[in-house]
């Protein structure tokens, strides 16, 4: 019998320890699945994104009125509001004959409200309720993405009222095309040949699903606060789409038509079974979002931790390959570095290429653009900043409250060896700058790595 450690052991050393680059493409797909659904797991057991689905269920309930109002007025002006009742009852679905109730009460309270009763504070707290849902969307998406910055106001403003007046518009045209074409005489005469007549019950099945896999890839690539590829969002819009689609059959046959919800809370079932649905949608949309995270970063999946840090040794050496890199491209005047060509070139965790970004810009030797996302350059010539200063600039960085132990006299012998240390430091650098470190010629850090090598051996 295999015990738990043993297993454990095996799991390890074929999941984790396993080069993906020496094993057949079908062994490697296999592995990179394997510890997605470990990264998954463990994301869920975490507590983060059940805390963000539960958080956008609340804020579910108090904007879902405006956010409809808003839609309402908008499909209004294009003579098409009417179609706004159907996308609800789809979306509530799952709730059998509940979920009919709840949308003809929802449909209700957006009929009622009137703009000239409401007034110009009424108005704001209307689009107020409704900026606010996106907002958390956006806060759920950027820890995802392990994004510390949200999007600036101007841009908030521009971004959400984009999607507030445009999505409905398209979802409502995307709907229309497709019970035109199901209405056509041409396309019904095509039909009727078959074998088109049996890929058309086919494309039928399918376009519930294709729709919802293109409003789910659409949010992954235009909420996140970063540059998302196609391939990453389609990945986690194709998995969320399916997991949406699915779930909503097993819900309607395990919850909404269960008795005990009913026994237990009575007259309040509706708005329980309500705020679960609505639970397992924002939970799905966050799973989708994560999984299309894993697939454009794949470097988080090379370890079965969440955590990862960085040897002070390592933290300087990221730091003048950094510095390098972006000074090779502001030479050559080539395109300035984003965080994420970065990430892509030297193979290392997203965060911590933005952290080491933060720190030598907070340090004065990096700038970013008005990009977004933002790109960085140099912040002044490389030719008088010392490769001294950049190693110092990282070593003075810390998070949270600085400390520092209380000097005594029996541990003069500690100061000592750093002083020493600092010294041979100092000596081995003397007069280097970082455009020293640039080979114009060859676009790699190696110069950088070798410097730190160089640095290391110094400081023994």
């Amino acid at each position: 019998m295999i015990n738990t450690h043993q297993f454990t052991n095996i799991y390890e050393r074929l999941v984790w320890d396993t080069d993906i680059d020496t094993v057949p493409w079908w062994h490697a797909l296999a592995i990179k699945a394997a510890r997605l659904i470990h990264v998954l797991i463990r994301d869920l057991l975490d507590g983060e994104l059940t805390l963000h689905a539960m958080s956008l269920v609340f804020t579910t309930l108090l904007s879902i009125v405006p956010l409809l109002a808003v839609s309402f007025s908008v499909l209004k002006a294009f003579g098409v509001h009417n179609q706004l009742e159907p996308l609800l009852l789809n979306f509530l679905k799952p709730l059998g004959a509940q979920g009919h109730q709840i949308s003809m009460q929802i449909i209700g309270f957006v009929d009622n409200i009137k703009v000239g009763v409401l007034g110009a504070l009424g108005i704001v707290f209307l689009f107020y309720t409704t900026i606010t849902l996106i907002q958390k969307v956006e806060g759920a998406f950027n820890y995802i993405w392990h994004i510390e910055r949200p999007r600036s106001l101007a841009q908030q403003f521009s971004s959400y009222l984009s999607i507030i007046m445009i999505v409905p518009v398209l979802v409502v045209a995307a709907l229309g095309v497709t019970a035109s074409l199901t209405s056509n005489t041409i396309v019904r005469a095509i039909v009727a040949i078959e074998p088109f007549g049996s890929l058309y019950e086919v494309l039928s099945t399918l376009v519930p699903y294709l729709l919802i896999i293109a409003a789910f890839t659409f949010v992954y690539v235009f909420i996140p606060n970063t540059r998302v590829n196609m391939l990453a969002a389609l990945t986690g819009g194709l998995v969320a789409g399916i997991l949406w689609q699915t779930t909503g059959w097993l819900f309607t046959q395990f919850i909404a038509n269960s008795a005990r919800y009913a026994a237990i809370y009575s007259g309040f079932a509706i708005l329980v079974i309500l705020m679960i649905w609505v639970y397992w949608n924002w939970l799905i949309l966050l799973v989708g979002a994560s999984i299309a995270f894993y697939q454009q970063h794949a470097e988080y999946l090379v370890s079965g931790q969440k955590v990862y840090q960085l040897s002070s040794r390592t933290q300087e050496e990221l730091a003048l390959m950094i510095m390098t890199l972006i000074g090779q491209h502001w030479y050559q005047q080539r395109p300035a570095w984003s965080a994420d060509a970065l990430v892509e070139h030297l193979h290392m965790p997203f965060n911590t290429i933005q952290d080491t970004l933060h720190v030598l810009e907070e340090g004065g030797l990096l700038t970013r653009t008005v990009d977004a996302p933002p790109a960085w350059m140099p912040a002044r010539p490389l030719e008088t900043t010392s490769v001294k200063e950049v190693l110092e600039v990282v070593r003075r960085a810390v998070k949270g409250p600085r400390l520092a132990p209380r000097r005594t006299p029996d541990t003069c012998g500690a100061e000592q060896v750093v002083a020493e240390v600092d010294h041979a430091v100092d000596a081995a650098l003397k007069g280097r700058t970082l455009k020293d470190l640039l080979d114009t010629t060859q676009p790699q850090a190696h110069d950088a790595a070798s410097a730190a090598g160089h640095i290391q051996r110094a400081s023994h």
